[in-house]
């Protein structure tokens, strides 16, 4: 049995509709069937693309977050810190 529906279901998008390398908008993770069939979709649909799509968001997160914390790892070991040139060439004495 299917539970009433007070509410309509609102659409995840942010108004940013750009794809990513693997299809999904930048802005509400929905991939491309998901958006084009979203005023389709009943409202169980509906809540299972939300799902999805807070999943692929945390997903994200969480490779940006630990890039970062990668990357802050490196520079606190000095991988990252530029080597400086010291050798000075004196063109006057030559």
């Amino acid at each position: 049995m299917e539970q009433l529906e007070f509410f309509d279901i609102p659409s995840p998008c942010v108004g940013v509709c750009i794809s990513n390398n693997r299809g999904y908008c930048k802005g509400c993770f929905r991939s491309r069937e998901e958006r084009l069939y979203w005023l389709k979709f009943s409202d169980a649909q509906k809540r299972e693309v939300v799902r999805l799509c807070t999943q692929r968001k945390r997903k994200v997160w969480l490779a940006k977050m630990h890039s970062l914390s990668v990357d802050e790892a490196e520079m606190d070991a000095g991988a990252l810190a530029p080597e400086l040139n010291l050798e000075f060439k004196d063109e006057q004495a030559e």
